[in-house]
Protein backbone atom coordinates (compact mmCIF):
# COMPACT_ATOMS: atom_id res chain seq x y z
CA UNK A 1 0.00 0.00 0.00
CA UNK A 2 2.95 2.33 0.58
CA UNK A 3 3.94 2.26 -3.09
CA UNK A 4 0.39 3.33 -4.00
CA UNK A 5 0.32 6.21 -1.52
CA UNK A 6 3.75 7.43 -2.65
CA UNK A 7 3.03 7.09 -6.36
CA UNK A 8 -0.72 7.69 -6.61
CA UNK A 9 -0.41 10.44 -9.25
CA UNK A 10 1.89 8.31 -11.41
CA UNK A 11 -0.44 5.30 -11.04
CA UNK A 12 -3.40 7.49 -12.06
CA UNK A 13 -1.39 8.50 -15.15
CA UNK A 14 -0.63 4.85 -15.90
CA UNK A 15 -4.33 3.88 -15.79
CA UNK A 16 -5.30 6.82 -18.03
CA UNK A 17 -2.51 5.99 -20.45
CA UNK A 18 -3.59 2.35 -20.72
CA UNK A 19 -7.13 3.48 -21.51
CA UNK A 20 -5.67 5.87 -24.10
CA UNK A 21 -3.77 3.17 -26.00
CA UNK A 22 -6.78 0.82 -25.86
CA UNK A 23 -8.91 3.52 -27.49
CA UNK A 24 -6.12 4.20 -30.01
CA UNK A 25 -6.03 0.56 -31.10
CA UNK A 26 -9.83 0.61 -31.45
CA UNK A 27 -9.61 3.88 -33.45
CA UNK A 28 -11.98 5.69 -31.07
CA UNK A 29 -11.77 9.47 -31.18
CA UNK A 30 -12.31 9.62 -27.40
CA UNK A 31 -8.63 8.63 -27.13
CA UNK A 32 -7.77 12.31 -27.56
CA UNK A 33 -9.84 13.41 -24.54
CA UNK A 34 -8.32 10.68 -22.35
CA UNK A 35 -4.89 11.54 -23.75
CA UNK A 36 -5.31 15.19 -22.81
CA UNK A 37 -5.95 14.43 -19.14
CA UNK A 38 -3.42 11.62 -18.74
CA UNK A 39 -0.82 13.87 -20.39
CA UNK A 40 -1.60 16.63 -17.88
CA UNK A 41 -0.83 14.18 -15.07
CA UNK A 42 2.49 13.21 -16.62
CA UNK A 43 3.52 16.85 -17.11
CA UNK A 44 3.58 17.04 -13.30
CA UNK A 45 5.12 13.58 -12.74
CA UNK A 46 8.03 14.17 -15.12
CA UNK A 47 8.64 17.72 -13.93
CA UNK A 48 8.92 16.50 -10.33
CA UNK A 49 11.36 13.80 -11.45
CA UNK A 50 13.55 16.25 -13.36
CA UNK A 51 12.71 14.77 -16.78
CA UNK A 52 12.09 18.20 -18.28
CA UNK A 53 12.04 17.15 -21.94
CA UNK A 54 9.39 14.53 -21.14
CA UNK A 55 7.42 17.09 -19.14
CA UNK A 56 7.51 19.42 -22.16
CA UNK A 57 6.64 16.48 -24.44
CA UNK A 58 3.50 15.76 -22.45
CA UNK A 59 2.58 19.44 -22.67
CA UNK A 60 2.88 18.98 -26.43
CA UNK A 61 0.63 15.90 -26.17
CA UNK A 62 -2.04 18.08 -24.57
CA UNK A 63 -1.93 20.47 -27.55
CA UNK A 64 -1.73 17.52 -29.98
CA UNK A 65 -4.87 16.08 -28.38
CA UNK A 66 -6.81 19.17 -29.46
CA UNK A 67 -5.35 18.82 -32.98
CA UNK A 68 -6.20 15.09 -32.96
CA UNK A 69 -9.82 15.80 -32.03
CA UNK A 70 -10.01 18.24 -34.94
CA UNK A 71 -8.45 15.79 -37.43
CA UNK A 72 -10.49 12.80 -36.29
CA UNK A 73 -13.84 14.44 -35.64
CA UNK A 74 -14.20 17.79 -37.39
CA UNK A 75 -11.96 17.72 -40.46
CA UNK A 76 -14.53 15.58 -42.25
CA UNK A 77 -18.29 15.26 -42.30
CA UNK A 78 -18.49 11.55 -41.55
CA UNK A 79 -17.68 9.78 -38.31
CA UNK A 80 -14.04 8.96 -37.53
CA UNK A 81 -14.53 5.27 -38.24
CA UNK A 82 -14.89 6.30 -41.89
CA UNK A 83 -11.50 8.02 -41.94
CA UNK A 84 -9.17 5.47 -43.53
CA UNK A 85 -5.82 4.31 -42.24
CA UNK A 86 -3.15 5.33 -44.74
CA UNK A 87 0.41 4.25 -45.53
CA UNK A 88 3.39 6.53 -45.12
CA UNK A 89 4.58 7.86 -48.47
CA UNK A 90 8.33 7.67 -49.07
CA UNK A 91 8.69 11.43 -49.58
CA UNK A 92 6.85 12.18 -46.33
CA UNK A 93 8.93 9.52 -44.57
CA UNK A 94 12.11 11.34 -45.59
CA UNK A 95 10.72 14.67 -44.37
CA UNK A 96 9.60 13.19 -41.04
CA UNK A 97 12.99 11.51 -40.59
CA UNK A 98 14.75 14.85 -41.12
CA UNK A 99 12.35 16.58 -38.72
CA UNK A 100 13.03 13.85 -36.12
CA UNK A 101 16.78 14.32 -36.53
CA UNK A 102 16.56 18.11 -36.15
CA UNK A 103 14.30 17.78 -33.09
CA UNK A 104 16.64 15.19 -31.56
CA UNK A 105 19.69 17.40 -32.03
CA UNK A 106 17.90 20.54 -30.85
CA UNK A 107 16.30 19.00 -27.77
CA UNK A 108 19.53 17.22 -26.84
CA UNK A 109 21.52 20.44 -27.20
CA UNK A 110 19.10 22.42 -25.03
CA UNK A 111 19.02 19.72 -22.34
CA UNK A 112 22.80 19.39 -22.37
CA UNK A 113 23.58 23.11 -22.26
CA UNK A 114 20.66 24.96 -20.68
CA UNK A 115 18.65 22.61 -18.48
CA UNK A 116 19.95 21.46 -15.12
CA UNK A 117 18.77 17.88 -15.38
CA UNK A 118 20.84 15.00 -14.08
CA UNK A 119 18.02 12.46 -14.37
CA UNK A 120 19.25 11.02 -17.68
CA UNK A 121 21.97 11.63 -20.23
CA UNK A 122 20.45 14.50 -22.27
CA UNK A 123 20.43 12.75 -25.63
CA UNK A 124 18.81 9.63 -24.14
CA UNK A 125 15.89 11.81 -23.14
CA UNK A 126 15.96 13.75 -26.42
CA UNK A 127 15.65 10.69 -28.70
CA UNK A 128 12.25 9.37 -27.54
CA UNK A 129 11.00 12.94 -27.13
CA UNK A 130 11.78 13.83 -30.75
CA UNK A 131 10.34 10.60 -32.13
CA UNK A 132 7.21 10.91 -29.97
CA UNK A 133 6.47 14.38 -31.35
CA UNK A 134 6.57 13.02 -34.90
CA UNK A 135 4.66 9.81 -34.07
CA UNK A 136 1.84 11.78 -32.45
CA UNK A 137 1.44 13.90 -35.58
CA UNK A 138 1.39 10.69 -37.65
CA UNK A 139 -1.33 9.28 -35.38
CA UNK A 140 -3.47 12.38 -35.89
CA UNK A 141 -3.21 11.75 -39.66
CA UNK A 142 -3.91 8.00 -39.14
CA UNK A 143 -0.65 6.92 -40.77
CA UNK A 144 -0.14 3.20 -40.16
CA UNK A 145 3.61 3.42 -39.63
CA UNK A 146 3.25 5.57 -36.52
CA UNK A 147 3.01 2.24 -34.68
CA UNK A 148 6.56 1.28 -35.74
CA UNK A 149 7.90 4.48 -34.22
CA UNK A 150 5.95 3.81 -31.01
CA UNK A 151 7.27 0.27 -30.71
CA UNK A 152 10.84 1.58 -30.57
CA UNK A 153 10.00 4.59 -28.38
CA UNK A 154 8.04 2.54 -25.86
CA UNK A 155 10.67 -0.13 -25.23
CA UNK A 156 13.49 2.44 -25.17
CA UNK A 157 11.54 4.66 -22.76
CA UNK A 158 10.73 1.73 -20.49
CA UNK A 159 14.44 1.17 -19.86
CA UNK A 160 14.96 4.89 -19.32
CA UNK A 161 12.13 5.18 -16.80
CA UNK A 162 13.38 2.12 -14.93
CA UNK A 163 16.79 3.76 -14.66
CA UNK A 164 15.08 6.91 -13.28
CA UNK A 165 13.21 4.74 -10.71
CA UNK A 166 9.79 5.46 -12.23
CA UNK A 167 8.84 1.81 -11.89
CA UNK A 168 5.07 1.99 -12.56
CA UNK A 169 5.76 4.07 -15.67
CA UNK A 170 8.50 1.65 -16.76
CA UNK A 171 5.99 -1.22 -16.58
CA UNK A 172 3.44 0.93 -18.43
CA UNK A 173 5.85 1.42 -21.32
CA UNK A 174 6.59 -2.31 -21.58
CA UNK A 175 2.83 -2.80 -21.89
CA UNK A 176 2.74 0.09 -24.38
CA UNK A 177 5.39 -1.64 -26.46
CA UNK A 178 3.41 -4.89 -26.56
CA UNK A 179 0.17 -3.05 -27.32
CA UNK A 180 1.93 -1.07 -30.06
CA UNK A 181 2.68 -4.34 -31.81
CA UNK A 182 -1.01 -5.27 -31.41
CA UNK A 183 -2.04 -1.85 -32.75
CA UNK A 184 0.22 -2.23 -35.79
CA UNK A 185 -1.33 -5.62 -36.62
CA UNK A 186 -4.93 -4.46 -36.06
CA UNK A 187 -4.60 -1.24 -38.05
CA UNK A 188 -2.93 -3.12 -40.90
CA UNK A 189 -5.82 -5.60 -40.92
CA UNK A 190 -8.36 -2.75 -40.80
CA UNK A 191 -6.62 -1.09 -43.73
CA UNK A 192 -6.74 -4.29 -45.78
CA UNK A 193 -10.47 -4.66 -45.04
CA UNK A 194 -11.07 -1.04 -46.06
CA UNK A 195 -9.19 -1.53 -49.33
CA UNK A 196 -11.37 -4.54 -50.21
CA UNK A 197 -14.58 -2.49 -50.03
Amino acid sequence: MEIISENWLEIFGVVGSLLYIYLEIKQKSSLWVVGFFSSAVYVVVFYRTGLYAFSALYSYYMVASVYGIYCWRFAQKSDIQERPVIRLKKSLGVILSLISLVLFAGIGYVLDNYIDSSATPPYFEALPTALSIVATWMLARKILEHWIVWIFVNFFSSALYFWCQLYPTSVLFIIYGILSITGWLKWRLDMKKENKK
